[in-house]
């Protein structure tokens, strides 16, 4: 199977599936419209090809014979690909998540710093584990992982903590189809993780690096739709309370 070929099976009808359900559901129809999702596409397309370019020059995956049609600074096309549909898949399924949920508003500010400082001690972690051979690449996605983590959090913790179970609920289904299917790839060969690099720790088969991968990626991508959520809905407070204001003060029309 090439890598494009699984996308044709595996994600792409999901996002269409997803696409739909969006439409049906009238999630857009809510003044929200799916705006946040496409900034954060760019940005971990933008963010993630120069780590996974390296990651794939240091050997920590290959990919099978015949699996990869083209490839971009070493980075396959197939790769691209996943680093917009899946925010995509992640973001629209968020979507219809939040139809039905309720948001919250911000807890208390001191939260954000603490994420935050966690945050930075992830990328800590991280980069203490890139120096054995067998932590490599569970370290390198900390490390990657680590500083847009602690920016989201110092940013809007407090209120990603308030609605911790519309961040779940949004994190935790994609990522356990996601995981699925990395696995049905390793196993059939599409592409091959380092015995060097990992630890030989797996669960239900996967090895433990990639499934953290696929929740630190999801949890991004959730965060950062939620938070440009979040961000309309302060600014909107803000002009209906400033507009009266401004009237009053005789500045406005």
């Amino acid at each position: 199977m090439k890598y494009l070929v699984f996308h044709l099976v595996f994600t792409l009808p999901l996002f269409g599936v997803l696409t739909l359900l969006c439409l049906r559901k009238e999630v857009f129809e809510d003044g929200y419209p799916p705006l946040g999702v496409g900034v954060v596409t760019v940005i971990a397309l933008v963010y993630t090809t120069p780590w996974d370019s390296y990651m794939i020059k240091s050997g920590v995956w290959r990919y099978g014979d015949g699996v990869v049609t083209a490839r971009l600074v070493e980075v396959p096309l197939g790769e691209y690909m996943f680093f917009v549909v899946q925010p995509l898949i992640a973001g629209f399924w968020l979507y219809v998540v939040l139809k039905s949920t309720e948001g919250r508003s911000a807890g208390a500010w001191t939260t954000r710093w603490m994420l935050a400082a966690a945050g930075i001690g992830v990328a800590a972690v991280g980069w203490w584990l890139t120096r054995s051979e067998p932590t490599f690449y569970i370290g390198m996605i900390l490390v990657w992982a680590g500083p847009p983590l602690a920016l989201q959090w110092a940013y809007g913790g407090h209120y990603l903590v308030r609605n911790a179970r519309a961040l779940a609920a949004g994190v935790v289904p994609p990522t356990v189809y996601l995981a699925s299917v990395d696995r049905f790839a390793i196993e059939n060969s599409l592409w091959i993780i380092s015995e060097r690099f990992t630890t030989g720790v797996g669960v239900l088969g996967l090895p433990v690096e990639e499934g953290a991968f696929f929740l630190v990626t999801n949890l991004l991508v959730v965060q950062g739709v939620m938070l440009f959520r979040w961000t309309l809905d302060e600014w909107r407070v803000w002009v209906d309370e400033y507009d009266p204001l401004t009237r009053l003060a005789g500045l406005g029309p």
